[in-house]
């Protein structure tokens, strides 16, 4: 799902919808797990900043009762004139604990709003610097709404009352 419009707040949280009071989630780690750059633009003299699109697509899965691991992926295309500048893929996992036992809808939100909010400053970074590595301008994504997200795949019933199969 793209997201690279205006961010919104993290979980709401209000009268009704409040978190259970024990429920705690902790980052224990966080990693690369696959990146590939493709850069047939190298040569290229750009008058401009190129055209750039990006997906990315936050996914989760139960390692065990309290250790979930969190991916981010993402996928950076550029082009100029129609060429090919660059095309960037990257998974980024972290790996949490999340202690109380929380009911599977909140579980979800901190899955997929919480965990992902936290690791995308870190595949902001990775993003900038291997673009500057392959010779070009540093590309600095915009915020992503990790809460619209959430939203936009529950209105559409794509939201997973489960974990991923391994």
């Amino acid at each position: 799902m793209s997201d690279g419009g205006n961010p919104e707040n993290g979980p709401e949280f209000g009268e009704g919808n409040a978190p259970p009071g024990n429920v705690g989630m902790q980052a224990l780690t966080q990693y690369v797990k696959d990146l590939s750059f493709e850069n047939p633009g190298a040569v290229m003299n750009l008058a401009a900043p190129p055209q750039t699109e990006f997906n990315i697509d936050p996914q989760w899965r139960r390692l065990d009762a309290d250790h979930f691991e969190v991916e981010l992926r993402l996928r950076v295309s550029a082009k100029a004139e129609d060429k090919p500048v660059f095309l960037l893929e990257l998974v980024y996992g972290g790996l949490f604990v999340v202690s109380g036992n929380p009911p599977e809808d909140f579980l979800n939100q901190i899955l997929m709003i919480d965990a992902p909010q936290l690791l995308f400053p870190f595949v902001r970074r990775i993003v900038a610097d291997t673009v500057l590595s392959g010779g070009l301008p540093p590309l600095l994504l915009p915020l992503v709404s990790f809460a619209g997200i959430y939203r936009a795949r529950a209105a559409e019933g794509q939201l997973r009352t489960g974990p991923l199969d391994a």
